[in-house]
């Protein structure tokens, strides 16, 4: 028995998760969303890493950057990281000192 045309909504579905393009515009959002929630002071020093397992992950130039978001801002930078990120569920940030250089 001969099937029809295929629906473009699958065939598009299985392109997207063959090249990755669903992680990457996912990626593009956390980043956006970290970029508009975090204050001006801390834009060019921290940047998303990822995100596991509910845990946003971000790195900042140095320990005592990481010291100071995760002690002081973490709490309000989670509430509005779900705010603008809802379907995302995200449960906690982390923070790592990272080895990058920051672009002045």
């Amino acid at each position: 028995m001969e099937k029809g045309p295929e629906k473009l909504t699958d065939i598009l579905g299985r392109l997207f998760v063959a090249r990755g393009w669903g992680r990457r515009q996912g990626r593009l959002h956390l980043e956006q969303a970290w970029e508009e929630s975090v204050s001006e002071k801390y834009k060019k020093t921290s940047r998303v890493s990822g995100l596991r397992r509910g845990v946003l992950e971000v790195e900042v130039a140095n320990s005592v950057l990481l010291q100071e978001l995760a002690h002081f801002h973490k709490r309000k930078l989670l509430q509005e990281l779900r705010r603008r990120l809802p379907q995302s569920q995200i449960k906690d940030l982390r923070f790592r000192a990272g080895s990058w250089q920051v672009q002045e």
